[in-house]
């Protein structure tokens, strides 16, 4: 079995591991938001607009990972 070989076997598994970190990000993330409705409901909106964006800075997170995957290395 050569490099090639094993790296192609091994991607799917750092895909997987790539994107737990993130998932777990967005769990807190959506989680402090619900917390902090809940203490104070008349910020919903705003914090609303605050986990949105703070949901789609963790997932690109992941996108970076997985596009890093298909750069060929020789």
């Amino acid at each position: 079995m050569n490099l090639a070989e094993v790296t192609g076997q091994l991607a799917p598994l750092a895909f997987g591991v790539a994107t737990i970190g993130p998932a777990i990000g967005v769990g807190i993330v959506v989680g402090k938001t619900v917390e902090s409705v809940a203490r104070q409901p008349e910020l919903q909106g705003r914090l609303t607009g605050l986990m949105f964006l703070g949901i789609a800075f963790t997932e690109a997170l992941a996108f970076i990972a997985i596009a890093v995957g298909f750069i060929p290395f020789p």
